[in-house]
């Protein structure tokens, strides 16, 4: 069910997340800090999957920048974005195919096939169901190569806490239990307060769900201790004068396990381990639809 809703929750307005990354100093945060660390990892060439890449801005970068590239998302509108903005940046050559899936079903790709596999802007988040993000992890590994760089992002818990005390004044207490309890202690959450369905992070259950399949090379807070406040941070850029040392400070601290564990988004960097993916289950096999779709 929860593919569904986010299905319906991004075709509402796909040009939005197109738009989304850029609209503010606060959002560049999570664009650039995922581009400081791509450049970091990423081989010098090759061919990579943007999985649940939505509207393409990722895919458009580093196609620009010589990669091959696939993208693959869920929602038909975002797709649809993309191959306009694919066309309008002339790099329709680099960008090989543009495939409607969802993450946790890759079946249409082959085995270690990538150079990097990206799921970036919490894809990986939107997979309520643990079963179903077992099988992304799966999935991601299984299509990259033999020590390729794998990519992961998704929306951090501890930060939805300072979220929540925000909308307590706009009726957030009279919200039932399974919220407080499933959102703000599991994680879990169903929709119905402005958001779709997704589950959300600490960074210890990140590294633990995969690190049996990646071998963990970095965690990084994408917002860092900017994480939240973003009226004041847009407020110090917009001064001008500070934007060199906040973009360094930012860059020199997001590793550091608080900046990672109070950050709204979360991006795990790992390398697929050399003894290669773990067996399908039958029920990998001949489960082609999801609890979740």
């Amino acid at each position: 069910m929860s593919k569904k809703l986010v299905r319906e929750y991004y075709s509402k307005d796909c040009l939005y997340e197109w738009r989304r990354l850029v609209q503010d100093p606060y959002h560049r945060l999570e664009l650039d800090t995922t581009r400081h660390f791509l450049r970091k990892y990423l081989p010098a060439k090759g061919l990579v999957l943007d999985a649940g890449g939505g509207p393409g801005r990722y895919t458009i970068e580093l196609a620009k920048q010589g990669y091959g590239v696939i993208l693959l998302d869920l929602t038909p509108g975002l797709l649809e974005i993309a191959k306009k903005q694919i066309g309008r940046a002339g790099v329709k050559e680099k960008v090989k195919a543009v495939v409607m899936g969802s993450i946790d079903n890759l079946n249409m790709l082959p085995d270690d096939h990538f150079d990097a596999v990206l799921c970036l802007g919490g894809a990986f988040s939107h997979l309520v169901d643990r079963r179903n993000r077992n099988r992304a992890g799966a999935e991601l590994v299984r299509v990259a190569k033999k020590k390729a760089p794998v990519f992961i992002s998704v929306a951090g818990r501890p930060a939805k806490f300072v979220n929540a005390l925000e909308l307590l004044p706009r009726g957030l207490l009279s919200a039932n239990d399974a919220f407080w309890n499933d959102t703000l202690r599991r994680g879990d959450y169903r929709g119905g307060y402005g958001f779709t369905a997704a589950h959300f992070f600490t960074p210890t259950e990140l590294r633990q769900e995969l690190q049996g399949r990646l071998r963990v090379l970095e965690m990084i807070g994408l917002e860092g201790f900017f994480s939240t406040h973003r009226r004041e941070y847009n407020r110090a850029i917009g001064l001008g004068k500070y934007t060199k040392a906040l973009r360094e400070l930012h860059i020199d601290t997001c590793t550091d396990p608080v900046a990672v564990g109070i950050s709204e988004h979360i991006l795990l960097v790992g390398r697929k381990r050399l003894h290669g993916r773990p067996a399908r289950s039958s029920e990998d096999e001949n489960q082609g639809q999801s609890p979740d779709s």
